[in-house]
Formats: structure tokens, sequence, C-alpha cells
């Protein structure tokens, strides 16, 4: 499974940008589907995950900000980013689960004024 993030750049505060995976594989048979971020000397953390059934889960620091989304025809996973904050600065990862986990280079989001 090869996956490819895109839509990463720089926004100010508030602002908004939306990050798509595109996966090589047939999602809908994916276990779930996700975005992780990074910072420079944290670990990697979940951002928001779907589910082969559609069932969405969102770390408390994003939830009511972020909706991630999947269109199965087009293989694609999609992370919509509203009122960004400074602290969403990071590299994002998408993430693809089936057994094991299959990560895609990463995204960099940028949140400065």
């Amino acid at each position: 499974v090869q996956l490819q993030a895109s839509g990463g750049g720089l926004v100010q505060p508030g602002g908004s940008l939306r990050l798509s995976c595109a996966a090589s594989g047939t999602i809908s048979s994916f276990n779930s589907m996700g975005w992780f971020r990074q910072v420079p000397g944290k670990q990697r953390e979940l951002v928001a995950t779907i589910t082969s059934g559609g069932s969405a889960y969102y770390a408390h620091s994003v939830k009511g900000r972020f909706t991630i989304s999947r269109d199965n025809a087009r293989n694609t996973v999609y992370l919509q980013m509203n009122s960004l904050k400074l602290e969403d600065t990071a590299v994002y990862y998408c993430n693809a689960y089936i057994y094991t986990d299959y990560w895609g280079k990463g995204t960099l989001v940028t949140v400065s004024s």
C-alpha cells in the first residue's frame, strides 16, 4: 500500500487547510485510515481516524475543528482543518491500518502569523 499525502502549507492562525491522502489500494477494505502529526522532539500523535464503517475518532485537541472524511471511489481520505492554531504546526502523516500500519511521507503544516 502506498499513501501520498498533500495539501500542507503555511496558514495564519484561524485559517483552514485541507489535507488529502491518496491510497494505492481499495480503502474500503482497509481496517481504518487516519492522520497523525509530529513535531521535532515529540512523539507522533494521533489526530483523527476513520474506520471502514465510517466511524470517526478525534484527538481532544482537534475535536470540533478538524473533520476526517473518505471518498472510497477516489481511494482518498481527507482532513479538513479549520480554526487552525499555532500548536497545530507539525508534519502530518497519513496512516492506513490493514492488520499492520502503513505510512505515507509527511506533509508540513505551518500555522504562523
